[in-house]
């Protein structure tokens, strides 16, 4: 939580035009977004864009977000996991020189909100999205730190998962500057607050529990058996069960490994699913030939792409784009109806 001083030191009323000191650009703010440990976050305009200004009195702690933000877009492009950084200057008020910073300003709903209106049909494709960026992040020696829904931004169409707030990013091997607890390893008594990317990959396992308990779980015993006793509760867990325990395990020694394991889940489970429907007649099925795709072939089918896998990644690419198409072509026609 952000302390009183910090807070009242940089509230501005809407309207209050902000001018850099040094770039002379100006920002009148709309309104306040949220604030944390190390500033505040407001909407506000500048000419007739729409942006994110953070301001803080504490000039370190504003150089080592923007730090984290060049970073971001140096190496996923656009659009990358965080907002792109658009200005870096300082503001000279009336109580004393305040340090501040732009960024795009992302909107869409927050990533459990998105769930609940799209359908958790999303979710898996969703994941595979924050694995892949968090990859590139930690491959540039960072490490997200305070990972939860409420920083997740879906935006589109088509979907893309964004974050909203780096401030707890850490380069690693270094102590986490912010997190919440059930997010956080070292409150469920499963390892430390270092910054390594295995604290990351605990906090993408907890988000996945979070999915089928909305309201977040209270902790009791804590530990790896309440957790696994959790997903062993819903159904929709125990699909990805292997994948949530060796992430909570810390058994991933990056995003990449993480994400490879979980398509595969999703390939298998897609396999498995039956051409017939149940509720087919019984009769029919029987008088039907059998057919070329059968479930008989599945088997064939998964050792076919393990193998395909290993030599290039064009089908995992394939698979997701079919998925993706699939998904929007489904919420398109919701949206017409």
């Amino acid at each position: 939580m952000m302390n009183h001083t910090l807070k009242s030191q940089c509230k501005v009323s809407p309207g209050t035009v902000i001018t850099g000191k040094w770039h002379s650009k100006e920002y009148t703010i709309i309104k306040e977004l949220g604030f944390g440990a190390n500033g505040v976050v407001y909407l506000a305009k500048h000419k007739n864009t729409q942006v994110a200004l953070k301001m803080s009195d504490n000039g370190m702690s504003i150089t080592s977000e923007v730090n984290v933000l060049k970073s971001l877009a140096k190496v996923q492009g656009p659009p990358t996991l965080g907002p792109s950084l658009l200005d870096v200057d300082d503001w000279q008020s009336n109580r004393g020189r305040i340090s501040f910073y732009v960024m795009e300003y992302i909107q869409g709903p927050d990533f459990l909100s998105f769930l609940q209106q799209k359908g958790k049909s999303w979710t898996s494709v969703l994941f595979l999205q924050l694995l892949n960026d968090l990859d590139k992040l930690h491959e540039n020696g960072w490490v997200f730190g305070d990972l939860k829904p409420e920083n997740l931004i879906v935006t589109g169409p088509p979907p893309k998962i964004r974050c909203i707030d780096v401030g707890g990013t850490t380069i690693q091997g270094r102590a986490i500057k912010e997190f919440t607890e059930f997010y956080d390893r070292g409150y469920w008594g499963l390892g430390s607050r270092k910054a390594e990317r295995t604290y990351d990959l605990f906090a993408v396992a907890m988000i996945m529990i979070n999915t089928a308990y909305p309201k977040r779980l209270t902790k009791t015993s804590g530990g790896i058996s309440q957790l696994k006793e959790a997903i062993r509760q819903k159904p929709e867990l125990l699909v990805w069960e292997k994948v949530i325990l060796k992430a909570l395990q810390g058994q991933y020694g990056s995003a990449k490994q993480m994400r490879a394991e979980l398509l595969d889940l999703m390939v298998d489970k897609k396999a498995a699913e039956p051409l017939i429907k149940p509720n087919s007649a019984s009769h029919s099925a029987q008088k039907q030939p059998p057919r070329k795709d059968s479930n008989v072939n599945q088997p064939v089918t998964r050792q076919h792409y393990r193998k395909k896998k290993k030599k290039s990644g064009w089908m995992e690419f394939w698979l997701i784009a079919l998925v993706l198409g699939l998904l929007y072509a489904w919420y398109t026609f919701n949206k017409l109806l």
